[in-house]
């Protein structure tokens, strides 16, 4: 697996002397928006497993304190 960089560089152009067109214009902000996309999207994964472990722990629990029959 490759290295991640451990900050996101945000780089900030001067105007240009020459003409961009809109999609080269917008790159930039386009990779930020992306990897901030990322990162939320991971975080949500993350709380998501979270809760769905803390369920099973909590009817394991649940299971071994039921009498037994």
């Amino acid at each position: 697996m490759a290295r991640k960089p451990d900050r996101i560089r945000i780089e900030v152009f001067g105007p240009a002397g020459v003409a961009e067109t809109a999609e080269e214009a917008f790159r930039p902000s386009n990779e930020a928006i992306l990897s901030l996309a990322r990162l939320i999207g991971r975080q949500m994964a993350r709380e998501q497993f979270e809760r769905a472990r803390a369920l099973e722990r909590k009817q394991t629990r649940q299971n071994r304190s039921s009498p037994m029959r």
